[in-house]
């Protein structure tokens, strides 16, 4: 696997080595930040690079190169996840934006975190929550204050289940789901959709006692489709069937399981923490429909309209609704209409910026507007960028996504409370004019 890890500067010196095999020499090390870094075309080069047989695989945090050496055919993607972890891992010891000094100041943490996470050059456990218990530079304790059994530390750090410890307690046990979703649309002039999908993540709290096993599921079409053949399945169920096209999971679900069964079974980290995220590509109900008119008259004036309509249920609505729709850059004075809301021309953003901070479904907005324009030397004809939105809408989701049931087993048999909300939110939410 990976033989030495190291951290070089922007001039290319070397802040903190530790090898962890002898294939590797010194001086094969220090031919990176001659080659690599010194060259100043860090940001243009592939992220891997192979000298004298040895291969360089890195990535920059500040003024900062992380690097990963080896002379083995190693797996890149494991290699790479390894170091954006190990960001993450002085990021949660240091600070967000820590340099060069913060290291250097902290070579012994740095180097007791190096031995942690590695072992003979394979990646070993970077749980932070786990880290932090047992590497403080201090005395051992854990969160209640009591000092650390050395055999359970053993046993956390190499047990299966690293990312949650033992003897959790609670008064009340709760759980709450968050299932946020961002919906990418891209609509061409003449009405045709070219890119129409939602990627969506849902992030869970956890507040339960002991080590329990929690069953998850969403309406996802195979999961209730293997259901169907128990009877499990009504005929609503299945309109309102999703097919999910790709998805990923925290590391502490049976993916064993989600293959032979499409159940996500999982023992929860204690706190807050990204179960999956998912995409959808089929039967996006999109929240906003926006209908544009541009007319030019002549060189000197522009009309724009715009109609708004919601298509979600009334019952729900949508809050801090933005609307970018972009002038030519020569205009000189705007005239504004809009039934809600507040619209005003701005000219950094080079556009017709309208704001309603709530919308109701079911609605309907128009914004008319008169663009005067200056008169310019040069005849360039406007390039027209699309019209642009930034929404929230709660207690909705554009894939039909929602969650079926959650489903906690414990020893101690206790009752736990569940909530869940959805969010959906726009991402490249775009319509061409």
């Amino acid at each position: 696997m990976l033989s030495l890890l190291q951290v070089v500067n922007h001039k290319g010196e070397v802040v903190i080595s530790r090898q962890f095999r002898d294939d590797i020499t010194r001086s094969t090390a220090e031919v990176f930040g001659s080659k690599v870094v010194a060259t100043k075309e860090t940001g243009s080069l592939p992220p891997v690079k192979i000298i004298d047989g040895a291969s360089f695989l890195y990535t920059r945090h500040s003024n900062l190169y992380f690097v990963a050496v080896t002379r083995s055919n190693v797996n890149p993607a494991l290699v790479f996840e390894f170091l954006f972890q190990w960001v993450r891992i002085l990021k949660s010891y240091l600070t967000d934006n820590f340099g060069e000094e913060q290291v250097r100041n902290t070579m012994t943490l740095l180097y007791e975190l190096m031995d942690e996470t590695m072992d003979f050059g394979y990646p070993q456990t970077c749980a932070i929550d786990v880290l932090k218990r047992f590497i403080n530079l201090g005395t051992v304790k854990s969160r209640d204050g009591e000092d650390v059994d050395a055999g359970q530390l053993t046993s956390q750090i190499t047990g299966i289940v690293d990312w949650r410890r033992e003897g959790i307690r609670y008064r009340k046990n709760e759980v709450y789901i968050d299932v946020n979703e961002s919906v990418n649309l891209l609509i061409g002039t003449n009405g045709n959709i070219l890119r129409n999908e939602c990627s969506g993540q849902v992030i869970m709290k956890t507040q339960l006692s002991g080590m329990p096993e929690c069953k998850f599921a969403l309406n996802d079409k195979l999961n209730m489709e293997k259901e169907s053949t128990g009877g499990k399945q009504t005929p609503d169920d299945k309109r309102r069937a999703v097919e999910i096209d790709d998805c990923t999971f925290h590391r502490c679900v049976r993916l064993g399981k989600f293959d032979s069964d499409r159940t996500i079974t999982f023992v929860p980290p204690d706190g807050e923490f990204e179960l999956m995220k998912y995409r959808v590509t089929g039967n996006i109900s999109l929240p906003f429909r926006l209908v544009p008119a541009v007319q030019e008259t002549g060189k000197s004036k522009v009309t724009l309209t715009l109609k708004v309509t919601a298509n979600f249920g009334t019952t729900k609505h949508a809050s801090n609704v933005t609307i970018k729709f972009p002038v030519p850059p020569n205009t000189a004075k705007t005239s504004v209409k809009v039934s809600t809301g507040r619209a005003k021309f701005e000219p950094d953003q080079k556009a017709l910026v309208w704001r309603i901070k709530r919308f109701n479904g079911g609605c309907e907005f128009m914004l008319q507007a008169d663009v005067d324009l200056m008169q310019t030397t040069r005849n360039k004809a406007w390039s027209r960028p699309p019209i642009s939105m930034d929404f929230n809408v709660s207690m909705f989701t554009a894939s039909g996504v929602y969650v079926r049931y959650l489903r906690v087993f414990d020893k101690s048999g206790y009752h736990t409370h569940r909530w869940v909300r959805y969010v959906t939110k726009a991402g490249g939410y775009h319509i061409r004019i």
